[in-house]
């Protein structure tokens, strides 16, 4: 059975923190709506910290890789909290799937809702990757 997310105003740690130990206690995770999840912080300190990690990208062969797609943002914070280099961490990140928008097969399904009020400074991930 599949725990399926829906990343709408979500918290990008509180998302990753939670998919990560679902994802080893060896649930399926599909995350939809990747675009859509915020980052909570100053506008300008957000953006300029993932400017200065994209042009770290080093030669074409090695890392590390800094992704613009929003479903790849989201699994990267993931795999922050995850062991995702010994077997019982790689086998967990390989159980979450991130999704921009919401697929077919998701579109009836039950949602878990990790939805929060936006009181607080944020962007939202789909504003990062320009």
């Amino acid at each position: 059975m599949t725990k399926i997310i829906d990343g709408t105003n979500a918290v990008l740690g509180r998302l990753a923190s939670y998919s990560a130990k679902q994802a080893l206690l060896g649930e399926e995770i599909a995350i939809l709506n990747c675009e859509k999840v915020i980052i909570t912080g100053s506008r300008q300190d957000i953006l300029e910290k993932f400017r200065i990690k994209r042009e770290k990208i080093g030669s074409g062969q090695k890392g590390p890789k800094h992704s613009r797609l929003a479903h790849l943002i989201v699994k990267r914070a993931i795999r922050g909290m995850l062991f995702h280099r010994s077997g019982r961490g790689k086998d967990a990140f390989r159980r979450i799937k991130c999704y921009e928008g919401i697929p077919e097969e998701f579109k009836d399904a039950k949602k878990i809702d990790m939805t929060r009020e936006k009181n607080t400074k944020s962007i939202t991930v789909a504003e990062i990757r320009k």
